[in-house]
């Protein structure tokens, strides 16, 4: 018999310790082939367990002892197996730690079994410390009183490899092999990775083996494989496994095969579901019972994890793929954009080592994101069109009681927030991806709004006959703007990317633009009624008679008071008019309406007077030839020449012109300082009014706006004399020459060109100036005529201080000739009273006609300021078909025009208004 015998210590100081190795022959008469004790103790132990497994009520399953205490663990079997081998381990010298190494070769038959890996691993625990755990005096290491074992080292750790294996390959499939329902292997399952901490126990203190696999590393490892098999499980069989655990109570006409997961989105959605499914299940139950190692090992974690990067992968695999051909609607792939970017934030975001990084599946989506937009761009213009559509059927009913615009805007920037919410759900990890969608979201609300817009502005002509509904319609651009700006806040305000703020930015002003444009148009409609209270008011100005007056600021009480009431005499039917019309366009009308309303009002009716009371002579700008304008002047009829560029200022031009049947007979021509100081306190008055006490428009914006400005200087020259008048023309206007078609000619633009050499002498004594002027020749005259040319020059001078002086010299005539020869030289004299700075020269190039006027061929203008600077001046001046006139020379030719018992001013309105006939303009192939 060969046995190992531990010796024992009988005292602390006993130096004997360790085992010895007994070959004992011992002969007993009748027991010759009898097994030795230890193979009968493990016969007799595992018969017994083996036996009692498969005698209870529950065959197969192993029956554990119910005890408690320290000793707990050698209590192996229940009463009377126990005191069986107990009686026979004592008899025949059976050492505890073998009965309990036999019992768990018993037990590893039966790990599976409910509470066996808990008792197992107590067992080894206990093993684990009979060996390792020895004292400083006992010199033996663990390894060699393991060596020393009865059991047999080999057979132990034979047996501890075939478990450990069972137990990965277990753990690998944890999913199944203890499933989330069970409690009972739930516990168990927490038992086994303990089970599995006391065998890499062993290994590492028993064994002592340098560096066995450790236990953490082991169930990481196991459930990293258990993730793969089953995420490769639900990719495989998505769709049954789909309508078993989520539509168990689907309707028995539902489809039966599978979406395929190449042509169908469907299949991506129901994978994320039951992906999610599983990171549940492992975050809510396995996470809990495999807690044995928290800083190396969070389950729930690792299924995010792992599931995610197998998802991810195939998921741009199949992306890449429709990438090249859209297989589903762009809806089904915003759908499954959202579903993955819950996924990815809610389970593996904050995982390692998705942590802290940007997500790449952005980029994937970004192209079915953009053409999503784009296709979302295209139903919110119809959308639009079809909200207008249903406000004009309405007749562009209130939104509610209290609103003051339509319906269509509400349901507009409803579908508008509506499309942004779902822009804004989009993942934002890469900056320049989401940029991308808000610069195609703003361009959408530009053509949405702008088409807006634009089909008011079609239709708002027809409704302007109707002032509610019109100014309905102004209100909703309006409201376009307001919403726009609570969009814009709603979509990062100052946060927002540069180019699509500069893109809503830009909406807003031609909102504002065409927002004006409607409020001018709507005010236009009112110009006809306009223009029969300025002419009522003109009639009236016209009989208002008296002596002559200081300025309006200057007045005594007594006399203000006089000029107040005809003041408010002449007003009183434009005044009744714009009250009535203003009223009602308060209540109907938002206040930024209003006063953008105002302002278009404000500059009609301030254009209005200045055309027709002051200078009535542009009312009708397209209707009279060229040739006639000299003519039409100094008739004082209310037409100029459309060749001449005269405007009024910003609107003088918009102005629509006065019919045929216009009655202008009473049209005061030319006023009294009386009339002027009473228009002029009507301006106060009226300026009062579109103020309105602070609710109307701004004091300084009335003061400054430029038709008030105009209205008033023109007002101002009324009073002042032919002299200053022509002083302050000839400092103002700098460049008049002009073309056929109202610009500045060039070479190919002029009717050709005229030779002059002009010289100022000033005489040192008495400071008069001499202006010398030769005319030297004309050169390639551009004329057409039946008749025989005969061209000739006259030479102007134009300034003040020249009623008693010459100021107008003629050449002789040459015949037949487009070129001709003049050497003809004139002298004019200045008066000390003003610098040669004041006057210009004013030459005509004629054709000479008998018996009728002469016909004009080309003018030039040259100021002698120019001449000044160099006290002599030779040049060649282009022939221009007329002159060019800002708006403070044409006001100043308009009111010399009325001054019909003035020579010099008479002589100037016909010089400045004379063109050359356009039916006498040829091209240069005829002037050859």
């Amino acid at each position: 018999m060969d046995v190992w015998y531990n010796l024992e210590k009988r005292t602390d100081k006993s130096a004997v310790s360790g085992a010895i190795r007994l070959q004992i022959s011992v002969e007993i008469k009748g027991e010759e082939k009898v097994a030795p004790y230890h193979v009968q103790y493990s016969c007799l132990h595992e018969n017994l367990f083996h036996y009692l497994c498969e005698h209870q009520q529950d065959p197969g399953l192993v029956k554990l002892p119910d005890v408690k205490g320290d000793n707990s663990w050698k209590v192996y079997l229940e009463e009377p197996a126990q005191e069986i081998i107990n009686e026979f381990a004592m008899r025949y010298g059976v050492e505890s730690i073998y009965q309990a190494m036999t019992h768990f070769s018993c037990l590893s038959a039966k790990y599976m079994c409910p509470g066996v890996p808990a008792a197992m691993s107590t067992l080894l625990a206990n093993i684990n410390a009979y060996y390792a755990h020895t004292t400083a005096t006992i010199a033996v290491s663990a390894s060699d009183r393991f060596a020393a074992s009865n059991f047999g080292k080999e057979k132990f750790v034979k047996l501890l490899d075939q478990l450990h294996n069972s137990l990965r390959i277990d753990l690998s499939v944890y999913r199944n092999t203890y499933p989330s329902t069970d409690y009972t292997r739930l516990k168990d399952l927490k038992s086994t990775v303990d089970l599995l901490t006391s065998i890499t126990f062993f290994r590492l203190k028993v064994q002592e083996l340098s560096s066995p696999p450790r236990a953490s590393t082991i169930v990481k490892d196991c459930v990293k494989a258990c993730m793969k098999t089953t995420y490769q499980f639900l990719f495989d069989n998505c769709y049954e496994l789909y309508q078993r655990e989520f539509l168990r109570c689907e309707s028995p006409g539902a489809p039966t095969t599978a979406p395929n997961s190449k042509d169908s989105v469907e299949f991506w959605d129901q994978l994320i579901v039951l992906i999610v499914s599983v990171i549940e299940e492992d975050k809510t139950c396995y996470t809990s019972v495999l807690n044995q190692f928290p800083q190396e090992l969070n389950v729930g974690h690792l299924s995010a994890s792992i599931l995610w990067n197998l998802f991810s992968q195939d998921l741009k695999f199949v992306l890449e793929e429709h990438e090249q051909e859209m297989l589903c609607r762009n809806t089904d792939y915003m759908n499954l954009h959202f579903k993955v970017n819950e996924l990815y934030f809610k389970y593996a975001a904050h995982v390692p080592p998705y942590k802290g990084q940007i997500p790449e599946y952005t980029k994937w989506f970004e192209q079915f994101v953009m053409k999503w937009l784009s296709e979302n761009e295209d139903v919110s213009i119809e959308y639009t069109k079809s909200a207008f559509e249903r406000d004009k059927k309405d007749k562009f009913q209130k939104a509610s009681e209290h609103a003051l615009f339509s319906c269509s805007v509400t349901d507009i920037f409803t579908q508008l927030n509506q499309c942004f919410v779902v822009v804004k759900r989009l993942d934002r990890s890469y900056p320049e991806v989401f940029q991308n969608y808000v610069r195609k979201f703003s361009q959408t609300i530009q053509k949405v709004l702008l088409k807006y817009a634009e089909l008011v502005i079609v239709d708002f002509d027809n409704y302007t006959s109707s002032h509610g509904i019109a100014c309905i319609m102004l209100n909703n651009i309006q409201q376009l703007r307001v919403q726009l700006e609570k969009l814009f806040e709603v979509m990062g305000g100052d946060e927002l990317d540069h180019e699509a703020a500069g893109t809503l930015t830009s909406i807003q002003q031609k909102l504002n633009v065409h927002l004006d444009d409607l409020c001018f148009r709507l005010a236009s409609s009112l110009i006809p009624q306009i223009r029969e209270c300025v002419v009522e008011l003109s009639q009236l100005l016209s009989r208002v008679s008296g002596q002559g007056l200081n300025q309006v600021g200057f007045l005594p009480p007594a006399q203000r008071a006089s000029v107040q009431l005809d003041a408010d005499a002449i007003l009183q039917p434009l005044m009744d008019f714009l009250h009535g019309s203003l009223v009602l366009t308060a209540q109907l009308c938002e206040k930024t309406v209003l006063k953008r309303f105002l302002k278009e009002l404000w500059k009609i009716v301030i254009t209005c007077l200045e055309q027709t009371v002051l200078l009535p002579t542009l009312a009708n700008d397209k209707q009279v030839g060229i040739g006639d304008v000299s003519r039409v002047l100094l008739k004082n009829v209310t037409e100029m020449p459309s060749r001449v560029s005269m405007t009024l200022g910003s609107q003088g031009d918009r102005l629509p012109s006065q019919g045929k049947d216009t009655p202008t007979n009473e049209i005061l021509l030319n006023m009294s300082p009386k009339q002027c100081a009473v228009l002029d306190l009507a301006l106060d008055t009226i300026k009062q009014y579109f103020h309105a006490q602070g609710g109307g428009l701004r004091k300084v914006y009335l003061e400054k706006s430029r038709e008030l400005q105009s209205l008033r200087y023109a007002l101002s020259l009324y009073t002042q004399t032919t002299d200053t008048l022509i002083r302050t023309f000839v400092a103002t206007q700098t460049c008049q020459a002009l073309n056929r078609d109202g610009a500045a000619p060039g070479e190919e633009e002029s009717f050709g060109d005229l030779s002059i050499q002009v010289d100022l002498f000033t005489h040192p004594g008495t400071g008069e100036h001499k202006v010398t002027i030769k005319v030297v020749a004309a050169n390639n005259i551009r004329w057409k005529t039946p008749a025989m040319i005969r061209p000739f020059v006259e030479v102007n001078l134009i300034g003040p201080h020249l009623n008693d002086k010459k100021r107008q010299f003629t050449t002789k005539t040459k015949s037949n000739t487009l070129s001709p020869k003049f050497n003809e030289t004139f002298q004019f004299i200045l008066s000390n009273e003003s610098e040669p700075a004041c006057y210009e020269l004013h030459i005509c190039t004629k054709d000479y006609c008998f018996a009728r006027d002469d016909l004009l061929i080309g003018v030039c203008v040259l100021p002698l300021r120019e001449v000044a600077q160099c006290g002599s001046c030779a040049c060649f001046l282009p022939l221009a078909a007329g002159v060019h006139l800002d708006d403070t020379g044409l006001t100043i030719l308009r009111i010399l025009s009325q001054r019909t018992n003035d020579e010099v001013a008479k002589e100037f309105s016909k010089l400045k208004s004379d063109c050359r006939r356009s039916e006498v303009v040829i091209d240069s192939s005829d002037s050859q």
